[in-house]
């Protein structure tokens, strides 16, 4: 629960801005002390009630004293605007996707998020640019067309982005009419650059969000692309090129949306090259959201279209912040070194956020400027002043104090090997972009080098030939290794540039929690679910496996696995797996009869059944965005992509485990 304080009393140091917070210290009931710049401040009147209690003269027993975690309400006024982008091409609408993004638009109109005054607009593209007037009082919408893309305008600025309650009618029109509007075209041609230049101007007197659905290169106009990509480099173990963008065109666009408060999220469905590392910008520099779906197909690719129909719900009815900055305060003697995120650095501690939503993740490198001798904890501070879809403008805070050790050993025994991890992966996608992939990749293995060594040599009596970490970094050659083999930084291994690309772009916006599944998948035995200790959730009853390594010795053919890679999930079936658990989970007889394409599971009455799919809804819910399943046998080509998660194993590309232990002890003891 989150304390939400309406206090018409901020109460912040006068020195360097910190907002009081559990680690400040109370001189007396009149004075604090700040915990990032010590300076000693009054404590303002109306802070000694406290409303909770009823109370007076307890300024220490405040929410905001009480919790590190605390929200402010001030006013404001504000109202949401959405334009949403989407590509009428004839390869576009072969896909099938324009029939499940307004068919989902339609489902969530009532639950977008926002209230009366919300405003909404459509801008649909080929060769030439399609607005949509959808004016109160017009029968039905209508469609304006501008040809002239190199010189982009809007025909009736007035009329293009309408509030949603009063033109609702008309807006469902359009959404029911959309998909069957451009059935017979031949158009071949993407003018991306153009239509987002109309759609910035259209949200430029406001502010609010882009939503863009791309399905090919954009071929015309500004911001055009060609294809960068050579197939036959894909398998390369020496140099990967064009992981930066071709052109600052997208840049540029994004940083004068996010100028204007606007952000841009991308959906990119595609089944050829389309140059994601340049289309990625609009979303990077301007605090949007990327989604992508490589091979999408309504028909051929129905795992897919069902992934898109449930990110799609979630995307638009999942809380949003407007107008956001966030700004990261911390104790003297630190200093903020890198952010990493999607966003626009306005200054050195602060980010510019068109918009925030709760699925973004961002983190940050901190760098020790001076000595910390003199204090025995430091603090961060993170505030974040943003607009609710509501109108209200919130500030949100988040204070953390570390205790400062002047022991190694101390150091090594607090480490958080996944926030480790997850940060070297961030820095790993900035050194593959500005230097070279192999330079990335060597800094990761010199990461667990370095710190095994500098911590080996504090440990004494321990023989040269042994490869010993502290516990908490156990696992940290392990999560290395799985980084080296992950789509972002693999090489030797066919990968597309686009796939590679998206992963990059994971790496630098995904919370902690989903990027580890990302990196280091979990393996689960799931044929005998019935035996396993359960835990009940909402009156589910859910197994909880144990956790598998990830290595083939693991699997045996008379077994059923669960890999979680989390954006996906691979179901693989052992050829002499129980011909009950076949019938009973995956609803065929035997296992020859389990076809070679198949993405969900049937709902059969039979225990078996019900204990894996509320296993699978279980992992399904702890996360935003909706996994693909696949059901894998030995002969099914996506064994590939299983195996390769693997990580313990070794491959043709690759080091296993045990082997590049053995590496790390070698380059330790040169």
């Amino acid at each position: 629960q989150l304390p939400v304080i309406t206090s018409s009393t901020i109460v912040r140091c006068r020195s360097c801005r910190t907002y009081i917070n559990p680690f400040v210290s109370f001189i007396d009931q009149r004075r604090w002390k700040c915990n990032l710049c010590y300076r000693v401040n009054d404590v303002p009147e109306e802070f000694m009630y406290n409303p909770l209690t009823r109370s007076y003269g307890e300024p220490h027993k405040r929410p905001e004293v009480q919790n590190s975690t605390v929200e402010f309400i001030a006013s404001s006024d504000y109202m949401v605007k959405k334009v949403f982008l989407v590509t009428s091409a004839a390869i576009a609408l072969e896909a099938g996707y324009l029939t499940i993004v307004c068919q989902s638009l339609l489902e969530n109109l009532d639950k977008l998020p926002g209230d009366s005054r919300t405003r909404i607009g459509f801008i649909t593209f080929d060769s030439t640019v399609q607005f949509y007037n959808l004016q109160e009082g017009l029968s039905q919408p209508q469609m304006l067309i501008v040809s002239d893309i190199d010189d982009i305008f809007l025909p009736t600025p007035d009329s293009l982005l309408v509030n949603l309650h009063e033109s609702k009618e008309l807006i469902k029109d359009l959404l029911n009419a959309l998909p069957n509007m451009f059935t017979n075209t031949r158009e071949t041609h993407s003018a991306l650059g153009p239509a987002l230049q109309a759609a910035f101007k259209l949200m430029s007197p406001t502010g609010g969000r882009i939503s863009v659905f791309q399905t090919q290169l954009p071929s015309l106009g500004a911001g055009l692309l060609h294809s960068r990509e050579d197939p036959n480099q894909r398998s390369s173990t020496k140099v990967v090129q064009h992981l930066g963008p071709a052109t600052d065109f997208y840049k540029k666009l994004a940083l004068d949306c996010s100028g204007q408060q606007t952000a841009v999220d991308l959906f990119l469905l595609s089944s050829q090259y389309s140059d994601l590392a340049s289309l990625a910008c609009m979303s990077k520099y301007s605090a949007g959201c990327i989604y992508y779906y490589p091979s999408f197909h309504r028909s051929h690719n129905p795992a897919q279209a069902e992934k898109l129909q449930k990110d799609l719900k979630r995307y638009l009815t999942r809380k949003i912040g407007f107008e956001a900055v966030m700004r990261i305060r911390c104790t003297k003697g630190l200093s903020i070194h890198t952010f990493h995120g999607n966003f626009f650095v306005r200054s050195t501690d602060l980010l510019s956020l068109a918009n925030v939503n709760p699925d973004a993740g961002f983190a940050v490198q901190m760098s020790i400027e001076e000595s910390l001798t003199d204090t025995s904890l430091v603090c961060f501070q993170t505030a974040l002043l943003y607009t609710s879809s509501k109108g209200e403008r919130r500030i949100r805070v988040h204070t953390l104090c570390l205790p400062v050790v002047s022991s190694l050993a101390d150091v090594y025994a607090g480490a958080d090997v996944q926030a480790v991890v997850c940060l070297l992966a961030n820095m790993a996608v900035d050194r593959s972009v500005s230097s070279s992939l192999s330079d990335a990749r060597d800094a990761l293995v010199n990461a667990v080098v370095d710190s095994l060594a500098a911590y080996m040599s504090t440990a004494s009596n321990l023989q040269q030939s042994m490869l010993i970490a502290p516990n908490s970094l156990k696992l940290f050659p392990l999560y290395i290794l799985a980084l080296l083999k992950q789509k972002a930084f693999r090489t030797g291994t066919s990968t597309r540039l686009d796939d590679r690309v998206y992963a990059m772009c994971q790496m630098k916006s995904q919370p902690l929690v989903h990027l580890m599944k990302m990196i280091h998948p979990n393996l689960y035995r799931i044929d005998k679910l019935i035996d396993e200790s359960t835990i009940h959730v909402n009156d589910r009853v859910v197994p909880q496996p144990p956790l598998q390594k990830l290595s083939a010795e693991k699997l045996t053919r008379e077994g059923a696995f669960l890999m979680d890679c989390g954006s996906i999930f691979y179901i693989w079936i052992g050829k002499n797996c129980s011909n009950n658990f076949i019938k009973d989970v995956l609803g065929y007889p035997n296992y020859a009869s389990v076809p070679q394409k198949m993405t969900q599971l049937p709902e059969v009455d039979a225990l078996s059944s019900e204990r894996t799919r509320s296993f699978i809804s279980w992992l399904r819910d702890s996360r935003p965005l909706s996994p693909v399943l696949q059901v894998i046998k030995d002969e099914n080509p996506a064994k590939t992509d299983f195996f390769q998660h693997l990580i313990e194993d070794r491959t043709e590309a690759a080091f296993s485990y045990y082997e590049f232990l053995l590496n790390i002890q070698q380059q330790i003891c040169k």
